[in-house]
This record gives structure tokens, sequence and C-alpha cells, in this order.
């Protein structure tokens, strides 16, 4: 019974993920509006009855699509402790330097590309990306940055810092990519640019006034 029960579990998850799959080429194949359920189901070897049994609707394939890929975006919860500038120094490079390996990986570029093309047809696309992919991303550096405000490392609004962060980081490289005009850069091209935006970013933010006190 048991072994019956897992090939089952078993089963159900592949069909899931072949559901997926289908779902995520056919969406960039002929674009979210154009792409009928028939298709996927069609492309993922299930019938329609359990393609909405797996996944849902169309929608929710999509929104289930892009949150595979969010994940790649979440920031691990185990950061160490910001003691002084250079552990703040520290985990901004190593997370500006996750951001950029997996935003620009071409998987990720196309999701982006394929909100664009489909704002006007299907707004959710973009509302659901930026929902989940983005606002991780938003997330995850307010809360470093917060530390390290309370740990009076630097002086800023959280949120106004992390915008700016952002930007150092990416400058005209995101734009670059979307329109094709540039190629995703190297690890080692990766690592320099997360350390050169931490960087320029602590010059901009000083340490607290009350900490160098100290």
């Amino acid at each position: 019974m048991t072994r019956s029960m897992a090939k089952e579990k078993s089963e159900q998850v592949s069909a899931r993920g072949r559901i997926l799959d289908a779902a995520f080429s056919l969406f960039m194949e002929h674009g979210y509006a154009a792409t009928s359920t028939l298709e996927i189901a069609t492309r993922a070897r299930v019938s329609k009855r359990e393609l909405y049994a797996q996944v849902g609707s169309k929608q929710e394939m999509l929104v289930a699509c892009i949150n595979e890929r969010a994940r790649r975006l979440q920031v691990s919860a185990d950061l160490p402790a910001l003691r002084d500038r250079e552990d703040l120094a520290r985990t901004l490079t190593s997370v500006g330097t996750q951001l950029l390996r997996e935003i620009t990986d071409p998987t990720v570029i196309g999701v982006f590309r394929l909100a664009i093309a489909e704002v006007v047809r299907a707004p959710e696309i973009a509302q659901t990306l930026d929902s989940v992919g983005r606002q991780t991303v938003r997330t995850a550096l307010r809360e470093i940055l917060a530390q390290a405000q309370s740990s009076r490392l630097l002086d800023g609004e959280p949120a106004e810092m992390a915008e700016r962060f952002s930007a150092l980081l990416w400058g005209n490289l995101m734009v670059s990519l979307l329109l094709g005009v540039a190629q995703r850069p190297s690890s080692r091209a990766i690592a320099q640019r997360a350390r050169d935006a931490t960087t320029a970013f602590l010059q901009l933010h000083p340490q607290s006034d009350d900490a160098v006190m100290r």
C-alpha cells in the first residue's frame, strides 16, 4: 500500500512538472494570450481534466511558472549578523552577486520579455512577475538594510536605500539584456559588478554619526 501511494504521488509530481514545463515553453513560443490549455495538455501528454486537477487555470499555470523561477531569487534566511561595515559589505556583495546571476539567466530574461510583450493583452503577467519575483528582491534588500540601520552601520530609510542599491547594481544592464544588445555577463564580471555597486552604495551612505562617536 505504501509503495502504491508513493508511486501515485510520484506520477502526480511528474505530471505537474510536465504541465508546467509545457506551459512555460508554449508561453515563450506563442505568447500567453495565444496559448490554449488544450495545447498545454497535448504537449504535457495529459488530459485537460488532469491539467486542471494538477495545476488549475491557465493563469494559475502562469503564476506557478513564475513562482518556480522566483524561488531562485530568495535570499537565505541564515544571513550572518551585521556587526560592522565589513560584514555589511560582504553581505551586500554576496546578495548582489546572487541577484545578478539569477536574474540575468536567459530563462528569467525570457519571462520579463514575455511580460512586456503581453502587457496589453495579459497585464496579469507583469502584475504577477512584479508581486512574486521583484517583490522578493525588494523585501530581501530592505530586511538587510533595515538590520544595518538598526545596528547604526548606515543612515537612511531602508526602502529608499534598497532602490538605490538596485540602481547601482543594475545600471543599464537589464534594459540592454531585454533588447538583446548585450550578452549575459561572465561570473567574474557579475562578481565585480556587485563589488563595485556595494562600494559606491556605502560611499553614499556613511556610518551613523552616533556609531562613529562610540
